[in-house]
């Protein structure tokens, strides 16, 4: 079973840097290029600057001078608890809570942590480039595990309260020593950032951690939304008319609903069997909709959210989900703490 520990963290000093919201981002990966460039304007300082810099070489040159100026600072060691507050897809407000942690980064055959998608090596490519260039990971993995949470919320004011994206997050450090957490760790969101700290601890075998946010399924405020699929081409499906989606998985075409007829309860693997063509992807079951009630696609597939026990079902079997088979939101936001791994 994994053991987590405790860790040196790197944070932005306001005093130096001005203030957090000026300062952090989303992850790298759902930043678009307009949107790069609008983090690049709000501060020198913005950690977009580092996840999305024009070069590994600049990174690894800004991330140096922020240390020797006082930009960034060292933490003592520690974990940190880190709570969001956030309104999801379906309109409603929650919490979701969880802990910065050093986390051992050991290939999945150990079954300590443990994937549910397959990956590509472009992204990985680059990352693996960034990471040689800074030797800092710069944004934590989001994993889950099936325990009671590891701590519960220090009391008091937090060091930490900034909100980006409309997405607010505290975060409290605490002191404690290494854990065992007892139970795999899943991958929810990072399958790219920790696969890269895998090629990198190849090449050295002394960064044998990274860092993640853990987040216990058993805690309120985790929740895993749908990805309805919008397609251009699909051919008969089996099925009942319905007034509206009712569980399942529910076809709408040609202005009716259709809950599809099928003993599988894994809605992305129904609509991959049905082999339907130009697929695109929205969390809104609306705009799904009205995509095809707008002539843009011919059907729309509106999914059911995929479950926690589902993701560790595929990911203890070693398998891997269709594509965007899952859907946490909200995503953590990058620049709240770096990892130093040399």
């Amino acid at each position: 079973m994994p053991t987590v520990r405790p860790f040196r963290a790197l944070r932005y000093d306001p005093a130096v840097a001005g203030p957090l919201e000026q300062l952090v981002a989303p992850p790298y990966d759902v930043i678009s290029d307009a949107q790069r460039l609008e983090y690049l304007a709000r501060s020198p300082y913005n950690v977009v600057h580092l996840t999305l810099p024009d070069s590994e070489h600049e990174a690894a040159r800004d991330l140096a001078d922020w240390r020797e100026r006082g930009v960034l600072a060292q933490a003592p060691d520690g974990y940190w608890w880190v709570a969001q507050d956030y309104t999801g897809p379906d309109g409603v407000a929650r919490t979701r809570e969880g802990v910065a942690a050093s986390v051992p980064a050991v290939p999945y055959e150990d079954g300590q942590i443990l994937p549910h998608e397959r990956t590509h090596a472009g992204p990985k490519e680059g990352r693996l480039r960034l990471l040689r260039a800074t030797r800092t990971q710069l944004e934590p993995i989001f994993l889950i595990y099936d325990a009671d949470p590891l701590f519960e919320r220090p009391a008091g004011e937090p060091a930490t309260d900034v909100t980006e994206g409309g997405v607010r997050t505290r975060m409290w450090p605490i002191q404690a020593d290494e854990l065992e957490v007892g139970t795999p760790l899943l991958i929810a969101d990072g399958h790219h950032r920790y696969e890269t700290a895998l090629a990198y601890r190849l090449e050295h075998p002394e960064a044998t951690h990274t860092f993640a946010i853990l987040v216990s399924s058993r805690a309120p405020g985790l929740e895993i939304f749908p990805t309805h699929r919008v397609v251009q081409q699909v051919g008969e499906v089996p099925g009942e008319r319905v007034e509206a989606p009712d569980g399942g998985v529910t076809l709408y075409r040609d202005g009716m609903f259709t809950r599809i007829a099928t003993d599988d309860d894994f809605g992305p693997r129904v609509v991959e069997s049905l082999a339907p063509e130009g697929v695109s992807y929205t969390a809104s079951a609306d705009e799904a909709v009205a995509t095809v009630d707008r002539g843009q696609a011919t059907a729309a597939f509106l999914l059911e959210p995929v479950t926690v026990e589902q993701v560790a079902r595929f990911a203890h079997a070693g398998e891997t989900m269709p594509q965007k088979s899952t859907f946490f939101f909200p995503k953590l936001t990058s620049g709240l703490l770096f990892f130093e791994i040399g």
